[in-house]
């Protein structure tokens, strides 16, 4: 197996998949078909889009511990800086398209609604790692690189709370999400508890 080609093929079928809601959008915005309010229609998608690609982006370490192939971990990356455009989009429709950006209203918004000041939370916590996933950033930052990116994880736990709170009934889809991210953070603790146990017998 050409595991360059591979990655390069799993790479394509990732810029297709997660440039297809934008493409949704942007046509749905042009030629009307977002239904009688198209600016929560655009919110949701936006939403739910940044909320599914942080859980893949979280599901790439374990995926490559499972099934012991490494190369996957290349497709973190562009995940990760996926995530960060759709929550980018996200925050652009409510602030300029919902609220006309007045800076008032986006003010006195993520200040007095609880959802909103802990989806502007998250939105917050990405914006450094965005700026930071080059290589130079990687190289310059060294092992703080790894502390400063753990961040995804209370981003996207906030994520989860942000979409729970917004739903004001059915609230089945924002807890199966919210349970992915536990799942997902078991078995990073799993993998933690194991290597304290072997250090501690090591030690011993």
């Amino acid at each position: 197996m050409d595991t360059k080609r591979v990655v390069l093929g799993l790479k394509v079928v990732l810029w297709l998949g997660a440039l297809a809601p934008f493409a949704w959008m942007v046509a749905g915005f042009f030629l009307d078909w977002l239904g009688v309010n198209p600016i929560e229609k655009l919110t949701h998608v936006s939403g739910m889009t940044t909320l599914v690609l942080l859980l893949v982006t979280l599901a790439v370490t374990p995926a490559r511990r499972l099934t012991g192939w490494n190369p996957v971990i290349q497709l973190r990356r562009p995940l990760g800086l996926f995530a960060f455009f759709y929550a980018f989009l996200h925050f652009s429709v409510w602030m300029v398209l919902d609220l006309g950006f007045d800076l008032q209203w986006v003010a006195e918004d993520i200040a007095e609604r609880p959802y909103i000041t802990v989806g502007f939370t998250a939105f917050v916590l990405l914006i450094p790692l965005a700026v930071t996933s080059t290589r130079g950033w990687i190289r310059r930052l060294r092992k703080r690189w790894t502390r400063l990116h753990a961040l995804v994880y209370v981003s996207t736990a906030l994520g989860c709370i942000h979409y729970y709170w917004l739903v004001k009934s059915d609230v089945r889809l924002p807890l199966l999400l919210a349970g992915i991210y536990v799942a997902l953070m078991g078995v990073r603790a799993a993998r933690w508890l194991e290597r304290r146990i072997r250090a501690t017998a090591t030690a011993g």
